[in-house]
């Protein structure tokens, strides 16, 4: 009987630290800061309020945190940028990609999906790919890999992953950015049978809910910030799902800065080379209510912020539902 327990424990990793857990914090923080801000039409102020709350949150965590993917360069907004060091400088060495609100505008409006996240994992494991704005995405859960390509047309990759899930292609929904430079993809995806669901912002909840054997969406497409597909990838790592992305440079200048800082244009990016740690972390609290998270609700003397916490080490996904006392946060 003691060398069968003794073999069984084998099986299983001696618990260690997950970083995320203490993150989680950060994106609390900023999130509830932003409240305020809601529908007021002040993106910038919500940034603002968020980014300082997060900073001062990050210093407090025992790590040695270098921004590789900052917030704030493409909208001009306040920002933790690039390069900026963050923790108490102590503990493991990590990158770190941060958004202290993804959709601000959505946020400013008082519309749905806007998140405040934070992506980590080891040092020099995260693609920095912030000389080049833009790339082309797709997302998918476990059943895409093998099945679908990024290269091939929308509606043949719908059809694959429709019979890879085993469901009709009528019953499959799409995740899309409702962006101009799209009219001819939410074309073609509905001609192929299937339903969209058009994102204002935010593409890193869709690609999050399209990867979640929980989500309503099969897959997320289209081009976004290439930010955002890195920290989207720490997640995907998490969920054991799918993601594939091609860099999309607006200008010959842009693609000259993005060959000198060693980018590879026409190539396929997958979620190794996103990130090529397995030891991911992936943290979002919800500002607004949305399809990943619910939004910072005031509950009389509470306030209640939803949270979502991935690791890849682990293959682990936690869903953290935190109430602050009110009084604590007042200025």
């Amino acid at each position: 009987m003691a060398s069968s327990d003794t073999g069984a424990a084998t099986h299983f990793q001696n618990p260690d630290r997950n970083l995320a857990l203490e993150l989680v914090r950060a994106t609390e923080a900023a999130a509830i800061r932003a409240v305020p801000f809601i529908g007021r039409g002040d993106k910038n102020g919500a940034d603002g309020a968020a980014v300082n709350a997060m900073r001062t949150f990050l210093a407090t965590v025992e790590f040695d945190g270098v921004i590789v993917i900052g917030e704030g360069e493409k909208d001009k907004a306040p920002m933790l940028f690039n390069g900026e060091h963050v923790g108490t400088g102590h503990g493991p060495a990590t990158d770190i990609a941060v958004d202290p609100i993804d959709g601000t505008s959505l946020t400013a409006a008082g519309r749905q999906n806007a998140i405040s996240m934070i992506a980590a994992s080891d040092r020099g494991s995260m693609l920095d790919a912030h000389t080049v704005f833009y790339m082309r995405k797709i997302v998918t859960g476990p059943e895409g890999i093998g099945v679908v390509d990024i290269r091939k047309p929308v509606g043949e990759n719908i059809r694959a992953l429709a019979k890879a899930k085993g469901k009709e292609v009528g019953e499959m929904l799409i995740g899309v950015l409702d962006r101009p430079r799209h009219e001819q993809l939410i074309a073609d995806i509905r001609a192929a049978g299937a339903g969209t669901r058009l994102m204002l912002d935010g593409d890193v909840a869709g690609g999050i809910n399209s990867a979640s054997y929980e989500g309503r969406l099969d897959m997320c497409v289209g081009t976004g910030g290439s930010p955002e597909g890195v920290a989207t990838a720490c997640a995907i790592k998490a969920l054991g799902g799918l993601i594939q992305t091609v860099l999309a440079p607006k200008t010959d200048e842009e693609r000259q800065k993005g060959l000198d800082a060693g980018l590879k244009f026409d190539h396929v990016y997958e979620a190794d080379e996103l990130v090529t740690s397995d030891n991911t972390f992936f943290v979002a609290t919800g500002v607004t209510d949305g399809m990943l998270v619910r939004g910072v609700q005031r509950k009389g003397p509470i306030i209640r912020t939803e949270s979502i916490v991935l690791r890849a080490k682990s293959g682990t996904i936690r869903r953290i539902a935190a109430d602050h006392l009110a009084s604590k946060w007042l200025d």
